[in-house]
């Protein structure tokens, strides 16, 4: 995995479609990203649309993993916050290609996130993960701390309800 690359993600020619079938492939594994199985490549097409047009005018940054020209992971980091969260971020649709987990991908572009927030001023990184099947492990790795849990908070992408852990994590200098 030292070959993988990270960088911003933009709406270059063919990216909303190699997004949409990282998106479609998660989902269809069990991912809880916030969509149900079977998800329409169409679908996901149009969330990538949308998501990469929020970071073009601002709101969020979507970074890629890349192992070469193949696009093996991505996160999002939402900057959009209201008036009184100047300080904080969200980390959302965190995505490894099922033939590259536990093999840092995650962390890699978990920690280029957390820079990245850092570089934009942030103190605060908060994130969200489903109860079952999440990624809990990793963001406890990562320095991040359990605010709580909410029960039956959303389906998973196969049927049954699941809950979500909140977690939080400060980073760079606390003004």
């Amino acid at each position: 995995m030292n070959s993988i690359e990270i960088g911003t993600l933009t709406p270059a020619a063919g990216m909303q479609d190699m997004l949409a079938e990282l998106l479609v492939a998660t989902v269809a594994a069990g991912g809880s990203v916030s969509f149900m199985h079977p998800l329409a490549p169409q679908a996901a097409r149009a969330f990538w649309e949308k998501s990469l047009a929020a970071a073009a005018r601002g709101e969020r940054t979507v970074l890629g993993a890349w192992d070469g020209e193949v696009l093996v992971g991505t996160v999002t980091l939402l900057l959009d916050c209201p008036p009184n969260q100047p300080h904080r971020a969200e980390i959302a649709k965190l995505m490894t290609s099922v033939g590259c987990r536990g093999r840092g991908v995650g962390t890699r572009l978990m920690r280029a996130a957390e820079s990245l927030a850092i570089e934009k001023g942030r103190t605060l990184l908060v994130l969200d993960t489903a109860t079952e099947e999440g990624a809990s492990g990793l963001y406890e790795r990562l320095g991040f701390t359990l605010a709580g849990e909410i029960p039956d908070y959303a389906l998973k992408p196969h049927g049954g309800l699941t809950g979500t852990l909140i977690y939080w994590k400060r980073i760079g200098p606390i003004s």
